[in-house]
């Protein structure tokens, strides 16, 4: 199983963005340095918070690190003109020596989408035509693409990313819909930060069953997003994360689910969070019961220090990742689109 970060890349607006663009480097030179296999960067426009847009800061994360994979986890691809995402994402991949890997969503935020002119049901649309659309771009394909966005007829690449097929796309969903359209869509389903372990097990199953029914490999990448807290003691991290958590939360005023979260079993069940012998059981089991290959942790949240986030990243460096068979190392470009685990 591989470890990953999750890099929160938004800042309290009077506070200096500078400094927090240089903390977000710190960490990511300390998840390469602790063995992490990638970072990730969120997505968002209008956000309240100074909110520093993911394509750009991956191209800047690539020239502060050597070896650990860039991702988005996710990037809200249907805001965005498929031409000019297929271009930058080449580009990254090329800034990145394929160090890319590109996780994709529609969105939950009805004030995204009106700014940018998307009805809302026409995100879901444009999500499942991008991504073919992407493919064949970076394929060197030369095809004819017309949608709500715009039309290219002939459209072709020059620009080829380093990675064969382009970097590796998957899908974040939380409702049943969303994981069977992930499934269609040959991709990876990036199974978000809620949900236990029968939860998730139930829409593994709907997955799997899909991608069987369309003729797809059950070979693949299965990642996964959780927030952690390591500590000493499990009391000491529950009581140390649970402020966090329930100001993060409370942000959420769009998920509906957010709002009736119960914190206790959500920390219990669904989050890693304990001692490092808490936190190794439960990977190892997510990786036996569910085949996880993949986990994403979230070590900084909203009103938590640069200091505290590096500290979880060290520790989970030294405590976590060396305890995981096999280690969870830095690798290369991805030779297979759909991800072959």
């Amino acid at each position: 199983m591989k470890i990953s970060v999750f890099l929160s890349a938004q800042f309290d607006p009077a506070a200096s963005a500078v400094e927090g663009l240089d903390g977000v480097v710190r960490q990511a030179a300390a998840a390469e340095e602790a063995g992490f296999h990638a970072v990730y960067l969120g997505h968002h426009y209008l956000a309240k918070s100074a909110f520093l847009q993911p394509i750009p800061l991956a191209g800047y994360l690539a020239g502060a690190t050597e070896r650990i994979r860039i991702g988005f986890g996710v990037l809200l691809a249907p805001l965005l003109n498929p031409i000019a995402l297929a271009e930058d994402l080449a580009s990254l991949d090329v800034i990145t020596g394929g160090r890319l890997t590109v996780g994709i969503g529609a969105g939950y935020r009805k004030r995204e989408t009106a700014a940018f002119g998307v009805a809302w049901d026409d995100r879901l649309r444009r999500l499942r035509e991008y991504v073919p659309a992407l493919r064949a771009l970076w394929r060197g394909e030369t095809v004819d693409l017309a949608g709500s966005w715009g039309e290219a007829e002939g459209a072709s690449l020059p620009l080829r990313p380093v990675q064969p097929g382009g970097p590796p796309i998957w899908i974040g969903a939380f409702a049943e819909g969303a994981v069977r359209r992930a499934a269609r869509l040959d991709a990876p389903w990036l199974i978000g930060p809620k949900g236990n372990d029968a939860e998730v097990a139930a829409l593994l199953k709907v997955y799997r069953d899909t991608l069987t029914e369309h003729g797809f490999s059950l070979e693949r990448d299965y990642p996964m997003a959780r927030e952690a807290y390591l500590a000493d003691t499990r009391a000491a991290a529950v009581a140390a994360v649970r402020p966090h958590l329930e100001r993060q939360y409370a942000g959420y005023k769009s998920w509906d689910d957010a709002q009736r979260l119960d914190i206790d079993r959500y920390m219990a069940e669904d989050c890693l969070i304990g001692t490092a012998d808490d936190i190794v059981a439960k990977l190892h089991r997510w990786e036996r019961d569910l085949g996880i290959t993949e986990v994403s942790l979230r070590l900084q949240f909203v009103g938590a220090g640069q200091e505290e986030a590096m500290e979880q990243i060290r520790r989970f460096g030294a405590e976590v990742i060396p305890r995981l068979d096999p280690p969870a190392a830095p690798q290369g470009p991805a030779s297979d689109q759909g991800g072959v685990r």
